[in-house]
């Protein structure tokens, strides 16, 4: 068991470029493409804030290929000091998370944590007890209240988290939760937060 609070942690950030039409597909249904790229401008800037702050190495993954940076070893204008990667191809959210754990795990962290950028109640303070608890859990996961999860963190690769699984369903959470009982794995939920990808989301948001 790792109960090391130094042990290598990082952080795996799973995002999208900015770019009009590629982002936010369901909130731009609801209030137009321009409207939701601006949302997410302003998701990005948070998440990026929180990331910062908490002062962990961390991996930016694309969903796509950047079309504003030709190049890995220059920094994405949004994730100034991070490097990037592209997700690979792979048919599944799943496959594509599982993929990225299992690089960083492959470069030596004993401490692996993966986020989105759809939540706006995220913290600095949420990562870092995230990684915290992976000193003394197999397994911590944010949820959210859609069903889903804005963090999971892991302290080795768990492949069977991420299969079978209907992502982007409000089954997602569940269903991790019994596979990581299955496995006897020790888990740890931080508090639940509220994710931004509809209209009816974002309206909220902008309440609370």
């Amino acid at each position: 068991m790792i109960t090391d609070r130094n042990a290598p942690a990082h952080l795996l950030i799973f995002a999208r470029e900015p770019v009009l039409g590629r982002v936010k597909t369901r909130l731009a249904a609801g209030i137009g493409a321009e409207a939701a790229l601006q949302v997410y401008r302003e998701l990005l800037a948070h998440t990026a804030q929180a990331v910062a702050q908490v002062q962990v190495p961390a991996t930016v993954w694309l969903a796509e290929a950047p079309t504003l940076t030709p190049a890995p070893t220059n920094a994405l204008p949004e994730w100034p000091g991070l490097p990037w990667q592209v997700q690979p191809a792979a048919n599944s959210l799943g496959a594509r998370m599982a993929h990225a754990f299992a690089a960083a795990f492959a470069a030596g962290a004993a401490r692996v944590a993966i986020i989105g950028t759809d939540c706006p109640g995220l913290t600095a303070t949420h990562l870092t007890n995230a990684f915290q608890l992976l000193t003394t859990h197999d397994v911590v996961l944010g949820p959210a209240d859609d069903g889903g999860y804005y963090l999971l963190g892991l302290r080795q690769p768990q492949p069977a988290l991420f299969e079978n699984k209907n992502w982007s369903t409000p089954t997602v959470l569940a269903d991790t939760l019994t596979d990581a009982q299955h496995l006897n794995l020790r888990t740890a939920l931080l508090p639940t937060l509220h994710d931004v990808d509809s209209a009816e989301d974002l309206a909220r948001w902008r309440v609370g």
